[in-house]
């Protein structure tokens, strides 16, 4: 039990990748590394996908073609036909990368959603999103106001949600993905094959779509509420 432990510890922490021999050495962590690769290929693949592109699509074309025509058809319902066009792009990014990220233990490369800080980081970035795009919609008298609808005297509820809403959208994530994370490991160290393949379809794949979904979902649904 003592040996599995010690495994099980050494896999969930944050390894670093490498050291910038800078400023006394800047450690960059494997999930940075793996992250930006993620970028890499799914710049490369939008390239291949949407290069000479058609009347007739082909079957790359078509599939990017589907998969915006989802994206836009999710954000105008969920927005409203005024506002969804300028946040489509980066639901349609976010949910890209987070399909990649989190399906991407199947090739055996961890996760890099299983590090808090990338997780934390993905939460900010969409608060960042919903918030001001109230003040940038609204102005700022109209942005400040929401804080006090539909009575001032929900004003601490409403500002508790500024550090709320990031909280669950990082927590949820992070904790379904090192949850799966975990129990793979487990099974890998249990019993070393057939199983964690069969098993890896639902951890890696159907549930990480699960968690890109609700990620985008919320994103867009906090959103919502900020401008309507």
């Amino acid at each position: 039990m003592d040996g599995i432990r010690d495994t099980l510890m050494e896999e969930l922490d944050s390894h670093t990748a490498f050291t910038i021999p800078i400023f006394g050495g800047i450690p960059v962590a494997e999930s940075v590394v793996v992250t930006w690769g993620i970028m890499a290929f799914l710049v490369i693949l939008s390239i291949l996908f949407t290069r000479h592109l058609k009347k007739v699509p082909g079957k790359a074309q078509l599939v990017a073609e589907i998969y915006v025509g989802f994206i836009n058809k999710f954000t105008r319902n969920t927005l409203g036909e005024e506002h969804w066009r300028g946040f489509a792009p980066y639901f349609g990014t976010i949910g890209l990368y987070l399909a990649v990220a989190n399906m991407i233990g199947m090739f055996g490369i961890t996760p890099p959603t299983k590090d808090l800080n990338v997780t934390a980081g993905l939460a900010l970035m969409s608060c960042g999103l919903i918030y001001g795009s109230s003040f940038k919609i609204k102005g700022l008298k109209g942005g400040l106001h929401k804080f006090i609808e539909p009575i001032p005297l929900l004003l601490p509820i409403n500002l508790m949600e500024v550090i709320i809403r990031p909280l669950s959208l990082c927590m949820r994530l992070f904790g379904n993905v090192l949850g799966a994370f975990i129990i793979m490991e487990l099974i890998k160290l249990a019993i070393p094959a057939i199983l964690p393949m069969a098993l890896s379809m639902y951890f890696d794949v159907f549930d990480g779509i699960i968690q890109t979904i609700v990620f985008v979902f919320l994103t867009a649904l906090f959103t919502a509420e900020t401008i309507e």
